[in-house]
């Protein structure tokens, strides 16, 4: 039982640090990729070696192969907690929406705004990039100030130049002055 259990928790820490070590890699952060690839390799050989040691029996493979079903949820939940990267964020309204705009860019976002010809009048897009894990205090400002815009959203994958990283770090601080100023 004790050697069941081991085969579970190093598939609990094997997939998930899979998981992240794809991702890092895709984003291009190599040397976190290489020693999470290090953690991994190390967790899968010692897995391997205790289902296939002495009786290879049926209970100790359907383990090894709930744990990586399991530690794919689980992996998935910690990228998503990390939120690791950018996104791009489109937002398509009818009318040019300045009281957004200009809130979006009190709150410290880079909005460019460009005006396009749809098929029946005038559509306005709005093009903000921000962290990831700010995404979804975005989406609802956006909703906030324009229920019926249509946003896309999506990971660029590099980038360089203009107002966005000085605009974050400025955002940051604000954020976190107003949480000492709230906590007072």
């Amino acid at each position: 039982m004790k050697e069941i259990l081991m085969i579970l928790a190093l598939q609990l820490i094997y997939v998930p640090t899979f998981t992240l070590r794809t991702i890092m890699l895709v984003k291009g952060y190599t040397l976190n990729a290489s020693f999470l690839g290090f953690v991994e390799a190390a967790v899968y050989v010692f897995g391997l070696s205790l289902v296939f040691s002495g009786d290879q029996n049926f209970i100790s493979m359907l383990v090894y192969a709930l744990g990586f079903g399991l530690g794919i949820l689980i992996g998935s939940k910690i990228e998503q907690e990390l939120a690791i990267g950018y996104t791009s964020i489109q937002v398509n309204t009818l009318q040019k929406n300045e009281e957004l705009i200009s809130q979006l860019r009190f709150e410290g976002y880079g909005v460019t705004v460009f005006e396009g010809h749809g098929r029946d009048s005038i559509r306005y897009k709005m093009e903000i990039l921000t962290k990831r894990n700010q995404e979804e205090g975005l989406f609802e400002l956006i909703e906030e100030y324009e229920p019926q815009a249509f946003i896309i959203s999506y990971e660029p994958r590099k980038f360089q130049g203009g107002f966005l990283l000085k605009a974050m770090k400025k955002r940051r601080r604000k954020r976190k002055k107003l949480k000492e100023n709230a906590t007072l």
